[in-house]
C-alpha cells in the first residue's frame, strides 16, 4: 500500500494561495471577502459587514463582480498596514477594539475610515481623542476636529492652544497640515487676544497717552514710564502665551517691569505718593483677560 502524504492544514493552504498571511481574528472561512493590507495581512470578512458599515465598499459590491472560485474570493488590496485595517474591522464588527495611543495612529484610521466612508469608527475616533492622552495636544487634536466638521472639539482646541506660542518653530509642521481657514481662525483667535490688551490696556481707567503726566495728589510733573514698560511687557507675554495665565498669575507681581511699576512715587520729595494702585490694576487687567475671546 502506497503512503499518503499528510495534509496541510486548511487555514495555511489559503494563506499560500493568496501569497499572505490571515489575521487570527480575521480568518473565518464563512466570510466571503478577503481585504489585503499592504504588507500582506489579510482579513476574511462578511461582504453584508462592509456593505452596512462603509459606503465605499457598498459602491464597489454594486457594481458586477467576477464569479471566484468556491471558498476562494478574490483580494482586494488596500493601502492600509495591518494595524490600522485591523482596528478599523475591529470597530465594525463590533469586536474589542484596540486602544488608541498617539495621533499618528489616529490619524490613519481618520484618512483611513474617511476614505471608506466609515462613519462608526469615525465617531469612535471623536470620542476616543477627547480623552488623554490626546488633549496634551491641543493642534493635532485641532487639525483632526477641522479637517472632519468636528465643530466643538475644535472650538475646544482652540481655546486649548491658547496656553502656545503657535509661531515656535516647533508647531509648523502641524499648522502646515491644517486647511487655509483654520489656520487663519486659530491666528486670528491669539493675535485678537494680544490685541484685545493692547487696546485695553490704552484705555480708561488706565493710564492713557492723553492724561495729564502729573501726580494725582501735588500736581508734581510725573512720567509713567514704569507703567508703559509693564503694559509693554504684558503684550509681549500675551504674544507668546496668549491664555494669559503667566501674566496675572506670576508677571504682575514678579517681573521687574512689575516691581518698578508699583515702586513708582511722585518724585516731589514733599509728596512721595504712590502712583499705581497694585492691587486695583490687577484686578482690572485680570478681567480685561478673562473676557478677551477663548475659541475660534
Amino acid at each position: 500500500m502506497m503512503e499518503t502524504e499528510s495534509i496541510p492544514d486548511t487555514a495555511l493552504v489559503k494563506a499560500l494561495n493568496y501569497g499572505g498571511t490571515f489575521h487570527q481574528s480575521f480568518s473565518s472561512l464563512d466570510a466571503d471577502v478577503v481585504l489585503g493590507a499592504k504588507d500582506q495581512t489579510l482579513f476574511r470578512i462578511h461582504s453584508w459587514t462592509l456593505k452596512t458599515t462603509s459606503g465605499w465598499f457598498r459602491s464597489l459590491f454594486s457594481m458586477p463582480q467576477q464569479n471566484p472560485l468556491p471558498n476562494h474570493p478574490e483580494v482586494i488590496n488596500l493601502d492600509e498596514d495591518s494595524h490600522t485595517l485591523e482596528s478599523l474591522l475591529l470597530m465594525i464588527c463590533g469586536l474589542p477594539i484596540n486602544p488608541l495611543t498617539s495621533y499618528d495612529e489616529a490619524d490613519a484610521m481618520l484618512f483611513a475610515a474617511e476614505k471608506y466612508d466609515m462613519p462608526g469608527p469615525m465617531s469612535l475616533i471623536r470620542v476616543l481623542i477627547m480623552t488623554p492622552p490626546f488633549l496634551d495636544q491641543p493642534l493635532r487634536l485641532y487639525a483632526a476636529a477641522t479637517r472632519c466638521g468636528w465643530e466643538e472639539e475644535a472650538r475646544h482646541a482652540s481655546a486649548q492652544s491658547l496656553a502656545l506660542n503657535i509661531y515656535a518653530q516647533e508647531y509648523q509642521p502641524v499648522l502646515r497640515k491644517l486647511h487655509t481657514g483654520a489656520v487663519l481662525d486659530l491666528m486670528n483667535l491669539h493675535r485678537n487676544r494680544r490685541e484685545g490688551i493692547r487696546q485695553r490696556l490704552n484705555e480708561q481707567p488706565f493710564v492713557t497717552g492723553s492724561m495729564t503726566a502729573s501726580c494725582p495728589r501735588c500736581r508734581w510733573k510725573i512720567d509713567h514710564h514704569t507703567w508703559r514698560e509693564l503694559k509693554y511687557r504684558v503684550v509681549m507675554e500675551m504674544d507668546v502665551r496668549p491664555l494669559g495665565d503667566t501674566v496675572v498669575d506670576v508677571g504682575l507681581t514678579e517681573w521687574p517691569e512689575a516691581i518698578a511699576c508699583w515702586d513708582a512715587r511722585c518724585p516731589n520729595t514733599e509728596c512721595t505718593c504712590v502712583l499705581y494702585d497694585k492691587v486695583e490694576t490687577l484686578r482690572l487687567i485680570r478681567d480685561c483677560i478673562d473676557g478677551l475671546p477663548k475659541t475660534t
